[in-house]
């Protein structure tokens, strides 16, 4: 039962962790999938920042004097599915690319939120070695969330300019044509 804020925070740590250990797993399975190398190469840099806060969340569960335990993360479960579906249900290209940016950052701004609130508890409770690991960690959710939207903006353009380049190829498809030839009588004006 939580009955006090350290109560809270303990609990609200061991789904942190789950959420974490889950990424570690699918993470580079999204790397896999991805056709752009930069995605490629994101999501494998992400992979390593995210063992990086596994062990962070070790040494918070540490500063309060508990064995690091997980409890099922629900939410990251289902985030993870999403990014699954993106994978399973669509051809390797710039669209899945787009697909797995789009799950990337609905996965990082449930880190984000999660992260906040574990501050704030974090300084009702004093504890400066926990606010210090978990601020550091904040700050590379941020940045990868970014990083994130950058990419998805230049493979929506290039998905764009790839359409417009499409339409204008048949414009000038239609202009080079020759008129079409009616296939009936011509009327030459006399009256029959």
């Amino acid at each position: 039962m939580i009955e006090t804020a350290n109560d809270l925070f303990e609990e609200e740590i061991r789904d942190v962790y789950d959420a974490e250990k889950q990424l570690v797993k699918a993470l580079p399975k999204m790397a896999k999938a991805a056709m752009s190398e930069d995605l490629r190469q994101g999501f494998t840099e992400h992979l390593g920042q995210t063992k990086g806060h596994v062990q962070r969340l070790e040494q918070v569960f540490q500063s309060i004097e508990v064995k690091p335990r997980a409890k099922t993360c629900q939410a990251m479960k289902g985030l993870v599915e999403e990014g699954q579906q993106a994978i399973e249900e669509n051809d390797k290209g710039e669209m899945r690319d787009i697909m797995l940016i789009s799950a990337a950052k609905r996965v990082e701004h449930y880190e984000m939120a999660a992260y906040q609130s574990l501050i704030m508890i974090a300084e009702s409770t004093e504890n400066d070695t926990a606010l210090e690991l978990l601020r550091e960690t904040l700050s590379e959710e941020e940045e990868t969330d970014q990083k994130l939207g950058t990419m998805c903006q230049e493979l929506l353009g290039n998905l764009s300019s790839s359409d417009m380049d499409s339409e204008n190829a048949e414009d000038t498809e239609e202009e080079q044509a020759p008129p079409a030839r009616s296939a009936g009588k011509v009327k030459t004006g006399r009256a029959s």
